[in-house]
């Protein structure tokens, strides 16, 4: 079989890929995370049983030899033996003791000679060795050598007569039988953690499937809104974890249902308005075009129509430019220290001219003189466009009226007007892209109803917050509320 390189190294890839996604996933994860939680324990146990068992046994057995030891130092006391006197019954009981527990059985005299050996090898040697000292000294002693397998237990022989330590026994035995216990239960441990291993990984794969299934479930509902968005919000309640994560993928996909439909809107919304006047245009154009002889008068009338659609068409341009303009720099606000009270008088005296085509007063009051970090540009653009609408949708020979004041963290720009006033149901979206409240009059009014939201993204910008009051037949309040110190 011919397999190219290039395609041998995509496979590769693709293996190497799915190994790493499945190490990496949380179902392998959880799957590792009960396997360690099961089989850990499970050795710990094992290693702590084997080991208390060991030295229990080895407790036991040397505590049987000890006992042993005593009997025989005692008859050993009694008959002399290290005096000279020998006793074929003694050296048969050492035998024996050597017999049974399949040890060595030396007596050691106060010279540190051997005066007995049960294997015959060293008797009249010297021996010196720490535990004999150590029991020439009072001290009984017991060693556990579990490399070489065997006890090592020492005992005084007293001078019946004295108390004083005449001799020592020395016995050592063999712990093979420990070992072998040692090791038929070591083998029995490893069977049973064997099997309870298999248990556990098996029931470990299984729960790390079943627990990942809400999470692959909610996966592909995700993924089904890079598709388009689905009517059924996701309902996966199995867990606490995946309720909260519904719930906030549910409020996810509500807000962007919202920003999408507000974006159709938005483009609906800016077509429509660019096209009113350009159709307007081209009747006006249209009319003129299909008349012979167009008199002077007729002319210049179809003429200033012309210029108001121009001037609307343009006012809308500028505004939607305005609008972009402050999405593209939010983030680049250019902070100075201005002082707010000149900078409201300046707008003001701009605006005026246009508040007394309709015989409206205009009125300024400040409360006291308002220094703050702001954008120059930015905090201008929105105060103008308030006291605009509160000039546009004012009545003939009303009033504006314009007031600021501060405290030690934030300064106040209220506009107030004596118009028509605003609806309740219809102040909660003022402050959309469009939005008018009168469309009926928006044509002779000239609005395009983006100024209100130009004014509120100027203000968040600027880490304050704006609000409306507002009364049918009574009028309009907007307030400001705007840092004296700008926070990045």
């Amino acid at each position: 079989m011919f397999i190219r390189s290039g395609e041998l190294v995509i496979i590769l890839g693709v293996r190497r890929y799915i190994k790493i996604n499945f190490l990496r996933s949380l179902r392998f994860r959880i799957a590792v995370m009960i396997i360690l939680a099961g089989i850990i324990p499970s050795v710990i146990m094992r290693a702590v049983i084997l080991k208390n068992y060991e030295k229990q046994a080895v407790e036991m057995h040397t505590a049987e030899i000890q006992n042993q030891c005593a009997i025989l130092c005692n008859q050993l006391s009694k008959a002399n033996y290290l005096t000279g006197v020998t006793s074929e019954s003694i050296q048969l009981e050492l035998i024996q003791l050597s017999n049974i527990y399949n040890g060595r059985v030396m007596v050691i005299d106060k010279n540190y000679h051997i005066a007995e050996d049960t294997y015959n090898l060293d008797k009249g040697k010297t021996i010196v060795s720490e535990d004999v000292i150590r029991c020439f000294q009072g001290e009984s002693t017991s060693n556990y050598d579990a490399e070489n397998r065997f006890i090592e237990v020492t005992a005084p022989v007293l001078d019946s007569g004295s108390e004083k330590i005449r001799g020592v026994m020395l016995v050592s035995v063999c712990t093979d039988s420990i070992a072998e216990n040692m090791e038929s239960l070591l083998g029995k441990a490893d069977l049973v953690i064997a099997m309870s291993g298999i248990i556990i990984i098996t029931l470990a794969f299984l729960a790390g499937i079943f627990m990942v299934r809400p999470f692959h479930r909610i996966t592909r509902s995700i993924g089904a809104v890079t598709e388009g968005y689905e009517d059924d919000y996701l309902k996966e309640y199995s867990y606490t974890e995946t309720k909260l994560l519904s719930e906030a993928f549910n409020k996810m996909l509500g807000r962007m249902k919202v920003l999408d439909d507000s974006r159709n809107e938005f483009v609906s919304n800016v077509s429509h308005e660019l096209k009113t006047p350009l159709a307007s245009m081209k009747v006006l154009s249209d009319s003129l075009l299909a008349q012979q002889e167009v008199p002077a008068e007729l002319y210049q009338e179809f003429m200033a129509d012309l210029s108001e659609e121009i001037e609307r068409e343009s006012k809308i341009i500028d505004d939607l430019l305005a609008l972009v303009k402050l999405d593209k720099t939010a983030k680049t606000m250019n902070i100075k220290t201005e002082d707010i009270n000149m900078l409201v008088e300046r707008i003001l005296k701009r605006l005026r001219p246009i508040a007394e085509l309709r015989n409206i007063e205009v009125i300024f009051e400040s409360f006291r003189p308002v220094i703050a970090e702001v954008d120059e540009v930015k905090l201008t653009l929105a105060i103008t466009n308030l006291v605009e609408n509160a000039i546009k949708y004012n009545k003939e020979d009303g009033w504006v009226h314009v007031s600021m004041n501060a405290d030690h963290k934030v300064f106040y720009v209220e506009v107030a007007d004596s118009g028509a006033g605003i609806p309740k149901n219809e102040q909660a979206h003022i402050f959309e892209r469009f939005y008018r409240v009168d469309k009926s009059h928006s044509r002779e009014i000239g609005g395009t109803g983006l100024g209100l939201s130009i004014a509120r993204n100027v203000v968040v910008m600027h880490r304050g917050s704006i609000q409306v009051y507002s009364q049918v037949g009574e009028g309009t309040t907007f307030t400001m509320r705007i840092p004296l110190k700008y926070v990045v």
